[in-house]
């Protein structure tokens, strides 16, 4: 039988959610466009609901979190806002307008959910950028980007999306996260080295 868990384990599960319960709080508040109390409040209420009504499955957190790299990775994040807010804006109004678009897959390098998760959110809240769908088995993201005319436009954005992950992983992500950075080793990489020796094995002699 299963004895009640001790206030150690209980403080360790708190400290373990804490990022994801914040991160929630500030995506709601964000995605509103409300940085108020009552934003606050429901946001937390609703960061609740979430984590404890539905059933989702685990997410696996680093257990660090560097605070200078999250000032500066808020501080770039609002330097690219006002930036691609002023690129869409005149695209708008430029005589020739836009003339193309472009559905572009990015393949990241982590394989944490929570990271993808906020590289998605951080990307899409960007004016001329959508993620559209996200293969969370190969760790790859679809986004629908404004004005990409020709494979440089292409790079530009794949390029985009991997220095918001790299300033990400440096807040919070795994050491395995950052060696795959340094190595610029995909994530789909690894996955496909370890089905392979799977079925070699199990292919291989008894």
């Amino acid at each position: 039988m299963t004895g009640r868990p001790t206030r150690g384990e209980v403080g360790r599960s708190l400290a373990r959610q804490l990022p994801l319960l914040v991160g929630l709080v500030v995506l709601w508040m964000a995605l509103w466009n409300q940085f108020t109390v009552l934003a606050f409040v429901t946001g937390v209420a609703v960061a609740l609901l979430v984590t404890r009504v539905f059933f989702l499955p685990p997410v696996e957190l680093s257990g660090r979190f560097n605070l200078w790299y999250a000032v500066v990775f808020l501080a770039r994040f609002v330097v690219d806002l006002v930036r691609a807010s002023v690129i869409v804006a005149w695209q708008a109004v430029r005589p020739r307008g836009v003339t193309s678009n472009a559905i572009v897959a990015v393949q990241l390098h982590t394989r944490s959910d929570f990271i993808m998760t906020l590289v998605a959110e951080a990307i899409s809240l960007v004016p001329g950028s959508l993620v559209v769908e996200a293969d969370r088995e190969r760790s790859i993201l679809y986004l629908h980007a404004l004005a990409v005319e020709d494979l440089a436009g292409v790079e530009g954005v794949r390029d985009g999306v991997l220095v918001v992950e790299a300033r990400l992983v440096r807040v919070l992500g795994s050491d395995d996260d950052r060696r795959r950075i340094a190595e610029g080793t995909p994530a789909a990489a690894e996955v496909h080295e370890a089905v392979s020796r799977s079925s070699s094995h199990e292919g291989g002699p008894s």
